[in-house]
């Protein structure tokens, strides 16, 4: 018995070793023509602003539903977030509808105070239809959720959301009753233990991790080997079969830098290539928040773009950041949408693109 033993973990021993040596980094030729393909050098302008000067816009996730075109975001109010949807038919000009996720009347609750909600389940393909895909016959959002007030405040929890309505239309998703994801489980990993932000889901369909759905997250962890006053974020997963259960994948992150922060995924596929969208701020030798990315083939490896930021601070409205993205492509251009941030923390939705549209009106 003591003989199978060791031989069933030699073989698990070397089976790991087999995955590891198969991992296929991308070529810097083929992240130059991700560079190339996404790459948006036109800002057009803010696209969603708060209603007065005190408010913040933040976060953007946008899809397509009966032919026209949806943003979640979140706005913050000096209270806490709470999630909002705003339509446009050209990508360029939105109105703003209602609510998503709304404060909890009950201050009791894990969520009360905080409810950040994102968008998932999305066809995942770059220049796809980018519409929502519905399973179990609903439709997804992850979100940040706490009770305490105040921006990113007290704990913070990753929750899920859900609807079977029409999401054309604002009105207040069902959300489970606990979070699936919190600095206090089990399993929690070193590089996640203070406070978990924005996630993502992909439904992976070919179950390349051996899970339909796929998350990825960006938390706020250990820091013991580095000084104490330095915030670090990093990007790791967590799988699931239902949308309900989650479990992590792997101990450590994905992606993460020496220094600061790398956070906010957005996923894509490019052809055969996984490709993640991400924020980084206050790396080393560099200043404010930029976008950038990075590129898989086994959802789980990536490899990390080492040229331009594909969005940086350099105009008055995103001054002091430029980050946190969602990017498409759709009928043969590129729009890249983020935070922007200016000198006096006023923050807005913006948008670049890859053809020149000239300037927008709206500013803060």
């Amino acid at each position: 018995m003591k003989h199978l033993i060791i031989v069933i973990i030699s073989c698990l021993f070397f089976q790991h070793i087999i995955a590891q040596s198969n991992y296929k980094p991308v070529s810097p030729q083929i992240m130059q023509q991700v560079y190339e393909e996404v790459k948006t050098p036109y800002k057009y302008g803010l696209v969603v602003t708060a209603p007065d000067s005190a408010g913040k816009t933040d976060c953007p996730t946008v899809f397509r539903h009966n032919n026209a075109w949806y943003m979640s975001y979140i706005f913050f109010d000096g209270k806490g977030y709470e999630t909002w949807l705003a339509q446009s038919d050209d990508l360029l000009h939105w109105k703003t509808l209602g609510k998503l996720l709304s404060f909890s009347k009950d201050t009791s609750l894990w969520d009360a105070q905080q409810k950040a909600g994102y968008a998932v389940l999305q066809d995942d393909q770059w220049n796809g239809s980018y519409q929502l895909l519905q399973y179990d016959d609903k439709y997804w959002m992850t979100y940040i959720g706490g009770k305490e007030n105040g921006y990113e405040a007290g704990d913070l929890s990753i929750g899920i959301a859900y609807t079977n309505i029409d999401i054309s239309g604002p009105h207040e998703w069902q959300t489970l009753p606990q979070p699936v994801l919190t600095k206090n489980d089990k399993d929690v990993r070193w590089w996640e233990n203070r406070k978990l932000f924005k996630s993502t889901v992909i439904w992976d369909k070919s179950k390349t991790t051996g899970h339909p759905f796929v998350m990825y997250y960006n938390a706020n962890g250990d820091t013991t080997h580095v000084a104490k006053t330095q915030w670090f974020e990093r990007i790791g997963m967590a799988v699931s079969d239902d949308m309900k259960h989650w479990e992590r994948y792997q101990n450590n992150p994905v992606l993460m830098h020496e220094q600061g922060i790398t956070g906010d995924p957005q996923i894509q596929k490019i052809g055969n290539l996984w490709v993640m969208f991400y924020f980084g701020a206050f790396w080393k030798n560099k200043d404010g928040a930029f976008n950038r990315f990075a590129c898989s083939y086994d959802m789980v490896h990536w490899t990390d773009w080492t040229g331009d930021d594909l969005i940086k601070p350099s105009v008055d409205y995103d001054k002091r950041f430029a980050h946190k993205s969602f990017v498409l492509k759709y009928n043969g251009i590129v729009y890249h949408f983020y935070c922007a941030v200016d000198d006096k923390d006023h923050r807005g939705i913006a948008v670049a693109t890859s053809k020149d549209f000239g300037k927008s009106n709206l500013h803060f």
